[in-house]
């Protein structure tokens, strides 16, 4: 004799294993934030080699040792991120001093303007620097105090180039190891998982480069154009913010208007908003249906929840990985859907 119905113990039963994910979840990025020296040489590693596996495997087409393929992968991307870091610094560094007085003219503006208003706006900012600072206080008495952080920087650096070499080098090997650690009867299912997985995870990091670079290009010769200050060092900070969906490029696009408002007026300001407003047009209508039509499209909302708790888990890292890492479980749950989806028997 049964004690409950059967839509109570179906209830039950889900409720269990949403427990026991959660509960392996939790586990799993406590441990993550442990070995966070190990893991995060080995995601970014990931990362890298989905962004340049094209590569290797032109290489490799050509009839290129894969060895070879592999280190002049490495070193090719090496030199590009070199140079696009030395780019990025040297812009910042230049009209660093700039921005930074266009954005106090700016708030100046605001409370000239707006009376309490703006007086509001800068105890809101003091009170920000003060937590912002606070903040960085901890943080660096925790994880990055003193010159720590460049020994940790250096090491997964490296860590993460060696990585990507030797992902790249065994690729082929993949899926052959995969199948030898898991189970005979899952052995198809757990490669075809990993497959998709890592698919989704290649064709986000491909097209969100490629958007990057031309939100960055387009923002950058408008501004240029309106003969807004330190217009090259806020079109890096459109191309690095264009990696953290919606939200970087919202804090970039900000940034690069209140710099307008402050040295050009509000004229140039609306102009320059208007700037922004037509690159977010064009990449969220015409650039991400066309380049990451491909991979897996995840909802603008699940964007920003999965940006926050990478922050809250992980910080500026967190909200790097945090997008990538869900399109990679995505991609599984696509897998897991497409093979046992069907199956299931309709309700009669």
């Amino acid at each position: 004799m049964q004690l409950l119905p059967e839509p109570v113990r179906r209830f039950a039963a889900w409720c269990v294993v949403v427990l026991l994910v959660a509960g392996v979840g939790w586990v799993g990025v406590v441990l993550c934030g442990e070995l966070r020296t190990a893991v995060v040489p080995v995601l970014l590693a990931l990362l890298g080699t989905a962004l340049l596996g094209p590569l290797h495997r032109r290489l490799v087409k050509a009839r290129v040792n894969r060895s070879v393929a592999a280190a002049v992968t490495c070193v090719a991307v090496v030199a590009v991120v070199g140079g696009a870091v030395y780019i990025v610094v040297a812009a910042l560094v230049d009209s660093g001093d700039e921005i930074v007085a266009s954005l106090k003219e700016a708030g100046q503006s605001l409370t000239e303007h707006f009376g309490a208003a703006g007086t509001s706006l800068e105890d809101l900012a003091s009170n920000a620097k003060e937590l912002l600072t606070k903040f960085g206080g901890t943080a660096a008495s925790g994880v990055i105090s003193g010159v720590s952080v460049v020994g940790e920087t250096i090491a997964i650096a490296v860590l993460a180039l060696f990585l990507v070499f030797f992902f790249l080098r065994d690729s082929h090997k993949a899926a052959g190891g995969l199948r030898a650690i898991a189970p005979h009867a899952a052995a198809d299912t757990v490669e075809a998982m990993a497959r998709r997985a890592f698919e989704a995870v290649e064709g986000f990091m491909r097209g969100t480069t490629f958007i990057a670079l031309i939100d960055a290009v387009c923002i950058t010769v408008g501004l240029l154009v309106l003969d807004v200050p330190g217009a090259v060092g806020l079109g890096a900070l459109v191309f690095v913010g264009a990696y953290i969906p919606y939200l970087g490029a919202f804090l970039s696009g900000a940034v690069a208007v209140l710099v307008a408002l402050a040295d050009r007026g509000f004229v140039i300001a609306l102009w320059a908003l208007g700037v922004v407003l037509a690159v977010q047009v064009l990449e969220g209508h015409v650039l991400q249906p066309m380049i990451q039509s491909r991979t897996v499209q995840m909802h603008p909302a699940l964007v920003m929840v999965t940006i926050t708790a990478g922050a809250s888990v992980a910080g500026v890292l967190g909200m790097l990985l945090a997008v990538p890492l869900t399109a990679a479980a995505f991609g599984v749950v696509q897998e897991l859907r497409t093979r046992y989806g069907a199956a299931e028997p309709p309700d009669s």
